[in-house]
């Protein structure tokens, strides 16, 4: 599989990384949004995408949710962040394996 985002878990292409355990792996978005931006995935490919979430997988997204909340305690995000998935190319999707963006450090501004 040519996945940018397994690649990065594997350790093939450079990341800095902010969380990993067993199941998800955290890392800086290498173009930020905003003054705090990182992502986190599975590490596992399991789905392209938020429209593969079934009952059998949907425990990783859980999972994720926890390791965001962790992260924006330890990072200090109190005054609030933003988690992004997007879902398909219209939404501006670009690597097939399903991520969360999460933006924070000052305003961030409406949803458009």
């Amino acid at each position: 599989m040519d996945c940018l985002f397994c690649k990065i878990v594997k350790g093939e292409i450079p990341s800095k990384k902010v969380y990993e355990d067993e199941k998800v792996y955290a890392f800086y978005d290498i173009e930020p949004a905003a003054p705090v931006h990182f992502l986190v995935i599975p590490k596992e490919h399991i789905m392209s995408s938020c429209n593969e979430v079934t009952e059998e997988n949907s425990a990783i997204i859980g999972h994720i949710y926890q390791v965001i909340a962790k992260l924006a305690r330890e990072l200090k995000l109190d005054k609030g962040y933003r988690v992004v998935t997007n879902c398909g190319e219209d939404a501006g999707q670009t690597v097939q394996h399903i991520h969360f963006h999460v933006l924070a450090g000052g305003p961030l501004g409406k949803m458009a």
